[in-house]
């Protein structure tokens, strides 16, 4: 660690999240940021809400690491804020990105816990918590998908599009074990029948 390092605040991840949607070198609104974080960050790690992406802009504009200004907009609604990062910005979530530990994930699957219990649940029960997640698997999946081509569009977008399409590979996974498992239901009751 050298002598520029301690003096960094320690932040929480969300902030990095924001400081690095940032980092793609545009002059953003919160609900800009919101939008970009819906589109990308929702699919592998989580997307902020919107008072969370505004805290962690006023906390991250406190340390130096952004500045704001307001902007007119051309509608004749109130006048919008929006943030650019500093390079004192940029020099930090780069060393974030190089040299902070990567966190192992932590996988709280919902739809597993349920039925994990399922000896306190009906089968049918069961088969319609598998077919909404699903479902829902399915439609990120697509959603994915379809955000890959668009990241694409955008040069600066490479790696984001690379885990876009990782995203699109999980939620694919996600699917298929869905079956799987509603499969496995179908083979447990059959040997019970």
């Amino acid at each position: 660690m050298n002598a520029g390092d301690a003096e960094r605040p320690a932040l929480p991840a969300t902030s990095w999240a924001v400081l690095g949607l940032l980092s793609f070198g545009e002059e953003l609104s919160g609900y800009d940021l919101k939008k970009w974080s819906d589109g990308s960050l929702r699919f592998f790690y989580w997307s902020p809400s919107f008072s969370q992406i505004y805290g962690e802009l006023k906390r991250l504009e406190n340390v130096g690491y952004v500045s704001s200004r307001m902007v007119a907009q051309e509608t004749g609604n109130r006048d919008k804020r929006v943030y650019v990062i500093t390079d004192e910005g940029m020099a930090a979530v780069r060393h974030w990105a190089r040299e902070a530990p990567v966190e192992p994930p932590v996988l709280k699957h919902g739809v597993m816990l349920r039925l994990w219990l399922g000896h306190l649940l009906e089968a049918d029960r069961m088969r319609e918590v598998l077919g909404r997640h699903r479902e829902y698997a399915e439609a990120m999946r697509q959603r994915a998908e379809v955000d890959v081509e668009t990241a694409r569009a955008e040069e600066a977008w490479a790696y984001p599009s690379l885990v876009l399409k990782w995203s699109e590979r999980f939620y694919t996974a996600e699917r298929d074990l869905a079956d799987a498992m509603l499969a496995d239901l179908d083979e447990m009751d059959g040997r019970r029948g």
